[in-house]
Parts: structure tokens; C-alpha cells; sequence
């Protein structure tokens, strides 16, 4: 036996062959022939300009990218946020049934069957006779035009540019009609795109109705716990508010359309009552100017048929409005909004300008809902300083 062989018996270890030290790296098969390629530098830093430039600008496509989607998709959101200011207008209805004892599945059934019937009715019975009376409306109207030559200044005004002429010819022919919707195809599918936004509404604010405790809470429930309770409050006094004003608007509209309806019977303009009666509540509803733009379009009408007639519109109109916006509009609104009226002028024009009547219709309500905000949050937090 050998020396060496000896000594590892007897429990001495073996002498290891020579072996570069590991660093990590799995060279591979071949790594002699591997050329050095150095050592790897550092690590890209966080701050440097070519990181945050990049994205800096992957932030600005998305939001680019988030912005146009938004638009594409303005009908839709429109949409929806009508849908749930009227179903925040239904919402005192039926809550009004909860307060009488009946649950709220059989309260939220009552009012979307009542609102249902409603539309029905209106369908049924009233849409034949606005037609027939826009109808009768369109074959007058050169008549009408014809009574204006009478005035002086008219006249001269025709002498000079012939207008009445044009226009008479201009509205015999339905011009005027194909020219707003672009012809006969265009009022089709404009009157289409109306039924089917009206119907998408209608079922979308008959959803959100039925839904609305679900939706409150699962939108509360976004909030922090420590301020939940809060958030609920400031949310449920909003809902209430705009719930009360869109509610006090329909009535206020239905108050203007029922007098207009019977001023026009006693005046001797019933073959156009229900139409202009329509259109007069209809207008009502937008803030400002849409009272105004009704009884300018009866008047017009009045002096049209007879002179004695406009006078008397013009009377009427006056004296209403004057009862609407001192006692039936404060009466239905003082428990709903306070909006004082720089801001409600500020507001109607800022929403008309983004969203047209939409916007106009919903510029109130929005107005309040911040202005409690602001007085809640805000003020009080630096009251609190």
C-alpha cells in the first residue's frame, strides 16, 4: 500500500485538485474559447430623464387613447347620466310608498308600472293629436305669413327683399322640414334615433330605480372606512336634492303646460292647444330661456290667427311667468336646491355650452351638488384652520 493511499485510511483528507472559483456565471460548454466581455454596469437609475421621459409619455397615450374613447363614447354616458338624475327624481316617489308602509321592491314596482302606464297614455292618446295639430300647424303657416303683409313694415321689408314670398314657398314645399333632418331619410332616422334614445332612457332609469340602495352602497363602499359614514351622508343628501329638483321641475312644467292648455281652449286657439300646450311644458324644463321661448312661439301663433289674440298671449305670458318665478317655482324648490342666481345664470350657460339642452337641464342640480360640497368640505376645513 502507498503512502498516500496510507494516510487517507487512517482518516486524513484527500489533496483536491486545483479549481477556479465559482462566481456565479454558467459559463457553458467552451467557455475558454469565450471572449471577455467586461463587467456588467449598474443598474438604469429611476431618475434618469430617459425613464421618466418614457413614461412620462406612455401616460400621456393612455390618457390620449382614455380621452378618445370618452368621446367616442359621449352618446352613451349622456345616456346614462340622465338615467340616473331621473331615477334620482323617481326615487322621492318612492319613498313616498315606503313611508305609507309598502316595501320597497312592491314601492319601485308601483312607480315603474305607474311610469310605464304613463308613457303609454301619452303614446295612446296624445302623440295622434300633436301630430295632427303640427300638421294642421305646417298648412296654416302660409296663411299666417300672409296676415304679416298687412303690417307696414313688413310690407316694405317684402317690397325691398321679397321675403315673404320666399318664405311662403320655402315652407310650402317642406324644405324647411327636410333641410333641418337632411330629406326624407334623415327625418326617418332622426325620429328613429329619438324612440330608440328615449327607450334606452327609460329602461336605464327604470334599472338604476330598482337598484338604487345597491348602487349607493357599493359606491359608498370605494370610500375609507374612517369616512364612510360621512360620504354616506353628503351622497344621500345629494341624491335627495337632485331627486327633489328634478321632481319640482315636472311640476313646474306640468303647471305651465295645463294652464297654457286651458288659456289657449278659452282664447280660441283649440285647434292647436294640445301641440302648443306640449311644447310650452316641454320648454319649461330648460333653466331661463325655455319658458320664454314657448310663449314667444304661442304669441307668435296668436298674432298669426288674430292681433287681439297675440295681445292677449302676450298678457297671459307676462302675468304667468311672473306667478311661476316668484310663487310656484320657490314653493316647489325651496326644499330641494339653493342655488343663488349669478350661479344658476353661470351654470345653465356653462352646461348648454358643453351639452346643449342636456347640459342645460342638468346645470342646476350639478351646481347645488357642488355647492354643498363646498360648503361641507371645504369651507369647514378651513373654518377648522
Amino acid at each position: 500500500m502507498s503512502p498516500d493511499s496510507a494516510a487517507a485510511t487512517e482518516g486524513e483528507p484527500a489533496a483536491e485538485p486545483d479549481t477556479p472559483p465559482d462566481d456565479g456565471v454558467d459559463d457553458g460548454p467552451g467557455d475558454d474559447s469565450r471572449p471577455d466581455l467586461g463587467e456588467p454596469g449598474p443598474p438604469f437609475s429611476k431618475r434618469s430623464p430617459f425613464i421618466i421621459g418614457f413614461f412620462a409619455g406612455l401616460g400621456l397615450f393612455l390618457a390620449w387613447t382614455l380621452g378618445g374613447v370618452i368621446v367616442s363614447l359621449s352618446s352613451v354616458l349622456i345616456e346614462i347620466v340622465v338615467a340616473l338624475f331621473l331615477a334620482a327624481g323617481l326615487n322621492p316617489l318612492v319613498e313616498w310608498f315606503e313611508r305609507r308602509g309598502m316595501r320597497r321592491p312592491f314601492a319601485v314596482l308601483t312607480v315603474i308600472s305607474a311610469v310605464i302606464a304613463a308613457l303609454a297614455l301619452f303614446v295612446v292618446a296624445f302623440v295622434p293629436v300633436i301630430t295632427d295639430q303640427v300638421t294642421e300647424i305646417s298648412k296654416t303657416a302660409p296663411d299666417w305669413l300672409t296676415s304679416f303683409q298687412r303690417n307696414h313694415w313688413v310690407r316694405d321689408l317684402d317690397r325691398n327683399y321679397d321675403v315673404i314670398d320666399k318664405v311662403k314657398a320655402y315652407v310650402s314645399d317642406g324644405k324647411f322640414v327636410s333641410g333641418l333632418f337632411g330629406g326624407v331619410l334623415g327625418i326617418g332616422l332622426a325620429v328613429l334615433s329619438v324612440l330608440l334614445n328615449s327607450f334606452v332612457v327609460t329602461v336605464l332609469t327604470l334599472y338604476f330605480l330598482a337598484s338604487l340602495d345597491k348602487t349607493k352602497h357599493a359606491l359608498y363602499g370605494l370610500a375609507p372606512a374612517s369616512r364612510r359614514e360621512r360620504v354616506t351622508r353628503l351622497g344621500d343628501e345629494i341624491i335627495k336634492r337632485v331627486g327633489g329638483y328634478v321632481s319640482g321641475a315636472f311640476i313646474v312644467a306640468l303647471c305651465a303646460g295645463i294652464s297654457s292648455l286651458v288659456f289657449l281652449f278659452v282664447v280660441g286657439l283649440g285647434q292647436y292647444a294640445v301641440a302648443l300646450a306640449f311644447v310650452v311644458a316641454l320648454l319649461d324644463v330648460i333653466p331661463m330661456i325655455g319658458a320664454t321661448i314657448g310663449a314667444v312661439i304661442v304669441t307668435a301663433i296668436g298674432f298669426a290667427t288674430d292681433p287681439k289674440i297675440g295681445l292677449i298671449c302676450i298678457v297671459f305670458y307676462v302675468i304667468y311667468q311672473q306667478l311661476e318665478n316668484y310663487v310656484i317655482y320657490p314653493r316647489v324648490m325651496s326644499k330641494s336646491v339653493d342655488v343663488p342666481g349669478a350661479v344658476t345664470v353661470i351654470a345653465a350657460l356653462i352646461g348648454a355650452a358643453l351639452l346643449g339642452v342636456v347640459g342645460a337641464l342638468l346645470a342646476i342640480p350639478t351646481a347645488a351638488a357642488i355647492l354643498m360640497l363646498t360648503r361641507e368640505v371645504f369651507l369647514r376645513r378651513q373654518d377648522a384652520r
